[in-house]
């Protein structure tokens, strides 16, 4: 009888065994490369945008040496946006036609170096690159020396005409725009030239050979097949830009601020950290509205 029980009993380290723990080990494997990442994020972004949440709800009339009462002042947010409400608007506008402009130049450049550029690609995308690899800081200074008043750039505009002998670039709205643009376009040029590189051009050649002009070919074929890098790229670009304030504080004037630098200043001048901690919990809110919304209007939801 002890002989018919021991039949089909399986022995302590068998191969069986041993398959079914080393399907166990890779079952948790892919949680354990991810728990790093996790809980980078979770103290370095979740942690910071609690603490940001719980200090945009503090009594505002407290003080930085005496400390802020926890009262739940949700009135915080509409004071903050009737305090800041122009910036918040310029900051918007600001970015968009700094988006549209990257969006006229970037285009061109990604397409040319994703189909035309031949051997020459490799070099056109390290032109790309290279800017960054400067710190931001130090490109938008470069930026207010050609831009200054005894700059090169407005002597020759004021030759030619386009400006007034008192007419001049920095301190401008317009040099806001111009810095903005310079410093965000690699993010809208690279997630295109994925998208245009992978595009088969037999596509467009077939569009010829039925006859549709270059035009509505562009609008039929080579902009829906780049579509989901068009919206990555204008994502990455244009969320920045709304909240950047170097541009806005080196290349501008007071009349040209922006949300960042009314956050900036909340902070570390004005000491109002619940006024700048609503205003930085708004722009999250309405820059999180924009994304849905454009991207659900794009027609897409892959983003490369």
């Amino acid at each position: 009888m002890s002989l018919l029980t021991g039949v089909g009993a399986r022995p302590v380290g068998a191969p069986g065994s041993d398959k079914a723990e080393r399907r166990d080990r890779r079952r948790w494997l892919p949680y354990l490369l991810l728990l790093p990442g996790a809980a980078w994020l979770f103290l370095f972004f979740v942690v910071p945008t609690i603490q940001l949440g719980a200090t945009s709800l503090y009594d505002p009339s407290g003080s930085v040496t005496a400390g802020y009462a926890m009262t739940w002042e949700f009135s915080n947010y509409p004071d903050a946006i009737a305090y800041a409400w122009p910036q918040i608007l310029r900051s918007f506008s600001y970015a968009a036609i700094a988006t549209v402009i990257g969006i006229v130049i970037g285009y061109p450049l990604a397409y040319a170096i994703a189909q035309k550029a031949g051997r020459w690609k490799n070099l056109l995308l390290v032109c790309v690159v290279a800017p960054m690899f400067t710190s931001f800081l130090v490109r938008t200074l470069a930026w207010k020396t050609i831009l200054s008043d005894n700059g090169w750039l407005v002597g020759f505009l004021r030759d030619i005409g386009l400006l007034g002998d008192d007419g001049r670039l920095l301190a401008t709205p317009a040099a806001v725009i111009l810095g903005l643009t310079y410093n965000f376009l690699p993010f809208l040029v690279l997630p295109l030239y994925a998208s245009l590189e992978r595009l088969d051009y037999r596509l467009i050649e077939a569009a010829g050979d039925l006859y549709a002009s270059p035009t509505r070919t562009f609008f039929k074929v080579t902009l829906p097949l780049s579509m989901p890098g068009l919206v990555a790229g204008t994502l990455l670009f244009f969320i920045p830009a709304v909240g950047d304030y170097i541009n806005a504080a080196l290349l501008g004037n007071t009349n040209t601020n922006m949300v960042g630098n009314v956050v900036n200043s909340a902070f570390l001048s004005r000491q109002e950290p619940p006024q700048g901690a609503a205003l930085s919990f708004l722009l999250m809110a309405i820059i999180l509205a924009i994304v849905f919304a454009y991207v659900r209007r794009s027609g897409t939801d892959e983003v490369v």
